[in-house]
């Protein structure tokens, strides 16, 4: 057992607890959610260290083994995306400091995202279903909070359809729990695995397959992302870089953990479906994309584009489109993060969010003219940046397994991400300077230094990604073979289960204690 791995969960968490004494003092809230962010990204490197060498973590809350106690694992996918969310959560922690407001800072901003940070923790590592719906319910929460922090109109018209689009998807979500304990007697991830097994994949589990991902879709924003674009462009800045590049990845973690570890014997239902709202995620985002002129909007329909692309490489389910997967989530993180950044200071800076009142910022803000056409560059797959090592492995796995329309899809997708953000390049940065009365002031130093830091690690994936998949292939592998994560949680505790699943299940290969 690992104790560590309870610790990305209970660091941010007591730091909210803390911060609720503290409204008042805004710079102790910083140095204490700072601090807090800091050694939470140290544990996370310690995870991926200890995973890298010792193979996967787990951790047995109590004592109590599996199925029946609280279980949280740590493979190399989990670790990963834990690592990843460390350092995104730091680096919009910072960009708040510059962009939120003292009037936020007061009423308990700091509290609800380290809230935040915990349910998205929770999610990467926990290993039962039940506590992956605990995990949404936590983030959910503080996101509810999050995006109606200020009050305004807009803000609190899109609460009320954020609230009661994800009060949908939880109540699905808890149906489809109960449904799949009535039926195979237990919430453990590993466990679900050999269940599923032994009982077939077919006609009630195919249903309760169904509903999970229509819960999952839900909250990733695949094919069901209506309420996306509106939603992410109410709260402020900060916030919407928070959660275009966390929240709807929770999602696709959920739908890859599942439909690669538990609902693996129905490829022709569950993975095909997941292709085809693939393919309708990428052209319909790609059409938003196209048609607005609104900056957020613009950003926003580019996330359900990334939601459809990443889909695309779940439903191809080969190691190389996993490795794909894992690899391009990692870069969306961060490259969502940044470009939301970068869009919060070209706001910041012009006062509007309509592109045609833009223009001539490149003279006052090269740098940040000059990092948006890069990352431009990373979003479209151009190597040597870092979006290019994820997306040729789930196009090639795509076209290699015969999902050509999908691959083809995909492919396009990429010009139209690549012909929509140099639109704003275009509309941005060049044309007419705005005049000294017309540029709003920001906190441009501030602003830019998280921004910098990521655009740095976005160069770095890029050129270092042969050091990157030597980790991602590891993530890759226990997706593709569940086989070393069904051990990992399960030896020693269900002897009769491990035999009778490698009888049923050819494709996963455990010890079996003797």
């Amino acid at each position: 057992m690992n104790n560590l791995l309870v610790l990305p969960l209970l660091i941010p968490a007591f730091t909210a607890v803390i911060l609720i004494f503290l409204k008042e003092r805004i710079n102790l809230q910083r140095i204490i959610s700072a601090i807090s962010v800091f050694v939470n990204i140290a544990i996370a490197l310690i995870i991926v260290y200890q995973v890298n060498t010792n193979g996967i973590q787990t951790l047995y809350m109590g004592g109590w083994l599996p199925p029946y106690g609280i279980v949280f694992v740590a493979d190399m996918f989990a670790a990963l995306l834990v690592l990843t969310t460390a350092v995104v959560g730091a680096a919009c922690l910072f960009f708040s400091f510059a962009s939120i407001g003292e009037q936020r800072e007061r009423f308990y901003y700091y509290t609800f995202f380290h809230f935040l940070l915990t349910g998205v923790f929770g999610s990467f590592l926990t290993g039962d279903l039940f506590n992956l719906f605990v995990c949404f319910e936590v983030l959910l929460v503080a996101s509810y909070a999050m995006i109606v922090l200020g009050g305004t109109k807009v803000q609190l018209r899109e609460t009320l359809k954020y609230i009661l689009v994800n009060v949908i998807s939880s109540s699905l979500f808890v149906a489809a729990i109960a449904y799949l304990y009535a039926a195979t007697g237990t919430l453990n991830m590993a466990h679900l695995a050999i269940r599923v097994a032994e009982a077939g994949q077919d006609g009630v589990m195919n249903v309760i397959a169904v509903l999970l991902l229509l819960v999952f879709s839900l909250k990733a924003g695949l094919l069901l992302f209506f309420w996306l674009p509106d939603s992410y462009s109410a709260p402020p800045l900060a916030v919407r870089a928070l959660f275009g590049a966390l929240l709807t990845k929770v999602g696709l973690y959920a739908i890859t953990r599942t439909f690669s570890l538990i609902f693996v014997h129905d490829l022709g239902l569950t993975h095909t479906l997941i292709g085809w709202m693939a393919g309708a995620t990428m052209i319909l985002g790609a059409v938003g994309a196209l048609a607005y002129n609104d900056l957020s909007r613009i950003f926003n329909y580019n996330i359900v584009i990334s939601v459809g692309f990443i889909a695309f490489g779940i439903s191809v389910a080969t190691q190389d489109s996993l490795n794909g997967v894992v690899f391009y989530l990692m870069h969306d993180m961060i490259a969502k993060a940044l470009l939301f950044f970068l869009g919060g200071m070209i706001i910041a800076a012009s006062g509007t969010e309509q592109l045609r009142q833009m223009g001539g910022l490149i003279r006052r803000y090269p740098w940040t003219g000059w990092m948006f056409f890069i990352l431009t560059l990373a979003l479209v797959g151009v190597p040597p940046l870092s979006g290019f090592a994820g997306k040729v492995m789930m196009v090639r796995s795509g076209f290699g397994e015969q999902h050509v329309a999908l691959a083809l899809i995909a492919l396009a997708s990429s010009f139209v991400v690549l012909y929509s953000l140099i639109k704003v390049f275009q509309e941005v940065f060049w044309g007419g300077e705005r005049s000294e009365e017309e540029v709003h002031p920001l906190r441009y130093k501030a602003m830019m230094a998280p921004a910098a830091v990521l655009f740095v690690l976005i160069i770095l994936m890029g050129i270092g990604a042969e050091t990157v998949n030597g980790l991602v292939a590891q993530a890759g592998a226990v997706l593709a073979d569940p086989a070393e994560y069904i051990n990992a949680v399960m030896k020693g505790v269900d002897e009769d289960g491990l035999s009778n699943i490698v009888k049923s299940h050819d494709s996963v290969l455990v010890d079996v204690p003797e």
